[in-house]
């Protein structure tokens, strides 16, 4: 008798969990860092994401599609961290 086919895990929940972690380690340093340490800190924090995105989409144990995966949740910390930090530097040309 052969084993039922278990369902496979959403492939892009791992994608959206980086997603999400870059966003909240972005606005923790837009709130706790000083102005002269968030491009430092920032760098840190997408670090952080791209060690995050390996570890999950390692978690999901699919073979098939993993470079894409892993770049797309890479790919998009990057883009919302770049973002968030033009948004910093925007801000700090303003005058309080």
């Amino acid at each position: 008798m052969s084993e039922p086919a278990l369902a496979p895990r959403n492939a892009l929940v791992g994608v959206v969990i980086v997603w999400a972690a870059a966003l909240v380690a972005a606005v923790v340093i837009g709130i706790a860092v000083p102005e002269e340490w968030r491009v430092p800190w920032l760098l840190i924090g997408f670090g952080g994401a791209v060690l995050l995105s390996f570890a999950l989409q390692l978690w999901y144990g699919q073979t098939k599609g993993f470079i894409f995966r892993v770049a797309a949740s890479t790919i998009g910390a990057m883009l919302l961290l770049g973002v968030i930090s033009a948004g910093f530097g925007l801000a700090a040309l303003i005058p309080a």
